[in-house]
């Protein structure tokens, strides 16, 4: 498998180049040259492995210079200190199935993809003895999860921005308390879209990118993508078993559109629509629900709510599907995104939502509607949704019909424990390993968003 650019300017590239090259020369995002379609032989072979059994099997597809040992051993170590033997267990609770997400580190979705891309990276990077300095945005959890994935590993150097004071205290008490020398964080003053941004521009500057072996960690980093799709194809498989069905609905809280990508991948794989419609869940912040529903892709004020992690109106991972709407035209690709940089909109016809809808459907929930959906859904069964899942739940239920529905559960409620406590009417106990966060020192600085200053910082603190 060889890898390609959306805007079709970049030679082709291997997998492992793909690991530290973030957005492409050409200022698009990598795909693979095509995407695997399995037959029903490899399907069923597929079913009856476990999780990291499965993710060697999904890997094989999309990587072909690292052998397969090697890979073994990688995921081997992603996975080993995840607290649940499964990786991601599904439960089924009442009417739904939730997929756990959040038994990683640090208690998040994220850890899946970042605890497996922090020790891919060691092992390349001790291979060549090259030096790297890790670039990120967060808007919540995806920071913590790099941070985990890659502290204290040799010849690796991170840089994560956050918005200032836009994320849960949880959040970010577990990436400003990481003491490794090798850890910078920088709270930003502004939105995760200016986060974003500052760190897309920064890559744009291919100087200063090949100055400090700028590589990305956000969601544009494929390697992340690809290790989501696994979760999709272990999902599918528990509950068709289960349920004796060949088709299932999954509904997806997302604000980047990178979650919800790796399962459009997922459902493209598996194909004769198994996975029959992608539920797109938002929150008020609802630039995919308009698109999805309305055809209108632009740009409106962010507004800060309870679920933090999809306060976002700028989907980075837009573009790959993008690539996939539009036939795997890579000019239209590029004069779609241009256009969008300048107009801050896209719009599209009745004829082309249709299209779209023939993967998704898209509900959007507001905070009031998702403080109830976590009372209710406690109420009613006994679990504890965190607010992202929450939004996903209240989807999942819109959409629900005939199809056993499987919701996403994006992060523990316990890194959002004001919020869920307010919804609950009580205070929610902490894990001890949560716990233990409050009393640690933090380290980190608030700069202005100022491209400069960024740049500024990392001459300062770039290993090299």
């Amino acid at each position: 498998m060889e890898y390609i650019s959306t805007r079709g300017e970049m030679s082709k590239i291997k997998f492992k180049d793909t690991v530290f090259e973030g957005l492409a020369p050409d200022g698009g995002l990598i795909l693979p040259e095509k995407i695997p379609q399995l037959s029903e032989r490899e399907i069923e072979k597929l079913k009856k492995l476990n999780y990291q059994e499965l993710a060697l099997e999904i890997f094989k597809y999309y990587v072909s210079d690292i052998p397969e040992n090697e890979l073994i051993e990688i995921i081997q170590r992603a996975y080993a200190n995840f607290r649940a033997r499964d990786i991601t267990p599904i439960i089924k609770i009442g009417d739904i199935y939730i997929l756990e997400l959040f038994h990683g580190p640090t208690w998040a979705f994220k850890d899946i993809a970042l605890q497996f891309l922090g020790v891919l990276f060691e092992k390349l990077l001790l291979e060549t003895g090259k030096k790297i300095n890790i670039l990120g945005a967060t808007s919540g959890d995806t920071g913590s999860a790099a941070i985990y994935g890659v502290k204290g590993k040799k010849n690796i150097a991170i840089f994560i921005l956050h918005p200032y004071k836009r994320v849960s205290q949880v959040q970010a008490l577990m990436m400003t308390t990481v003491a490794d020398p090798n850890v910078f964080n920088l709270a930003i003053k502004g939105t995760f879209d200016d986060c974003q941004a500052i760190v897309k521009t920064i890559f744009m500057d291919l100087n200063f990118k090949r100055k400090y072996n700028l590589t990305a960690i956000n969601s544009i980093n494929w390697a992340r993508v690809m290790a989501q799709i696994v979760y999709y194809f272990w999902a599918y498989f528990r509950v068709t078993e289960i349920e004796k069905v060949e088709q299932v609905r999954i509904a997806v809280p997302t604000g980047n559109f990178g979650d919800i990508f790796a399962g459009y991948l997922a459902k493209r794989m598996l194909g004769d629509k198994r996975i029959e419609k992608l539920i797109l869940a938002t929150n008020e912040n609802d630039i995919l629900y308009r698109f999805v529903n309305y055809g209108d892709y632009s740009v409106t004020t962010v507004k800060p709510t309870i679920s933090p992690s999809m306060d976002i109106q700028i989907a980075s991972n837009f573009e790959r599907y993008l690539y996939y709407f539009y036939n795997e035209d890579s000019n239209k690709v590029k004069e779609a995104m241009e256009k969008f940089v300048k107009e801050k909109a896209l719009k599209f016809s009745e004829e082309e939502i249709k299209r779209v809808q023939e993967d998704f459907f898209s509900e959007r929930v507001t905070e009031k509607e998702t403080y109830k959906m976590i009372k209710d859904f406690y109420e009613k069964t006994g679990y504890i949704l965190d607010p992202h899942t929450a939004v996903g739940v209240r989807a999942g239920f819109r959409f629900k019909e005939n199809y056993p529905m499987i919701c996403l559960a994006t992060a523990h409620p316990a890194k959002f424990p004001d919020t869920v406590s307010k919804a609950l009417g009580f205070e929610i106990d902490l894990p001890e390993e949560i716990e233990k966060f409050f009393s640690l020192p933090q380290r980190y600085e608030v700069l202005p968003a100022d491209i400069e200053k960024v740049k500024e910082f990392i001459n300062q603190k770039a290993i090299q």
